[in-house]
This record gives structure tokens, sequence and C-alpha cells, in this order.
């Protein structure tokens, strides 16, 4: 199996994980799995949804039509990261090509920066796993110096709808946002002429 068909698959297995009842643990351990089997071979992504820009790059890959999860391809230019934010859903991050460094941040009292805590540095094939729970706040950047990094992530929810918090890393201040996306289509995932 090459090409598209390694995502129509994947979206397949986690649509039966939501249909099966879903629950959080789940998708994080079984979604975890499927995850790491999609971003072990580097040969299906469609090169429109692996483009770098001024600043990193949300594309959305698939929405379940009952917004139980989301699959987005980001990729990450030079030098690119995220502010301090937050998710609100739970998530999973499978590295696809390059290296990403992503760190915790821990909330104080209002008025004091948040805190660094735990990095995690994700090669190809790696996954991580974020959740309101336990690690939802960090930033993630590119660790490539020289070149752009991919990573598919994977959330339960549209996270480009979602309203979640970016904070300040002076004060902790929380600023609400809406992400969006890069782009306004969508890889043709049942499309099987090709594969």
């Amino acid at each position: 199996m090459t090409g598209i068909a390694r995502l129509r698959d994947f979206v397949q297995a986690m649509t039966r994980i939501a249909e099966a009842g879903g629950e959080e643990d789940r998708f994080l351990t079984e979604g975890a799995e499927l995850l790491a089997a999609l971003v072990a071979r580097d040969d299906w992504l469609p090169p429109a949804f692996a483009l770098s820009g001024p600043c990193y790059r949300q594309y959305l890959l698939h929405c379940d039509p009952l917004e139980r999860f989301s699959v987005v391809s980001f990729v990450w230019g030079p030098g690119q990261r995220t502010p301090i934010h937050d998710h609100l859903v739970w998530g999973l991050v499978g590295q696809l090509r390059g290296e990403e460094i992503s760190t915790e941040y821990v909330l104080g009292p209002p008025g004091t920066p948040p805190r660094p805590g735990r990095r995690d540095r994700l090669r190809p094939g790696e996954v991580a796993r974020v959740s309101a729970r336990t690690y939802d706040i960090h930033v993630v950047e590119n660790a490539v110096p020289e070149a752009p990094s991919i990573s598919i992530h994977v959330y339960g929810g549209n996270i480009g709808a979602v309203r979640r918090h970016a904070f300040d890393r002076d004060t902790g201040e929380a600023r609400s946002f809406v992400s969006g996306y890069s782009s306004d289509a969508l890889p043709n995932l049942w499309d099987r002429s090709g594969g």
C-alpha cells in the first residue's frame, strides 16, 4: 500500500474507535499505535499539504463529520515555533519528517511567567500525547535549523474551530484564539483511481 491509501486506512481506523465509544484513553493508546504506523512511512502525504511558509502551517487532512477527531499536518520552517498554547482536547503528535521539540509550560499565579517543564524531542516515527488532564500547555518548535519539519497531529475535536488559549511569556495572561487552517482544500481520501 502506498500513497493516500495509508491516510484513508488511518482515518477509517480512527472512525472505528470513535464509533465504538471513543473514550479519550482509547484514542491515546490505540490511536497512538495507529498514528505510529502511519508516520513510520513517508510516502503518503500529498505535496500540497507539506508546504512551508513565512510562519508554521496547519493543514486539515480530515475532520470526522461529527467533529470527534481531526487530522492535521503541521509544517514548520526553520526557526518556526508556536506561542505557549493549550488545546483543551486530547491530542496525538506523530513526527513524519525532520524533528520537533515540545516544551511543556506550567502556569503560576496571575502576573507571573509560565514555567518551562518537560522537554521532548520527537524524531521521525515517534508519537507524543497531549491531554487536558495531564500535558496540555506547551510550545512546539522545529528542531532542524536548516530544513522544514512535518508532524501529523490528531485531536479530539475539530482543532481549527476549538476556542483555546495562548499565554503571554512574561505574565501568563491568557488570550483566546481559534487557529483555523492554512488551506481551504482537503486531500481526496476517497478517490481510489490512483491508489
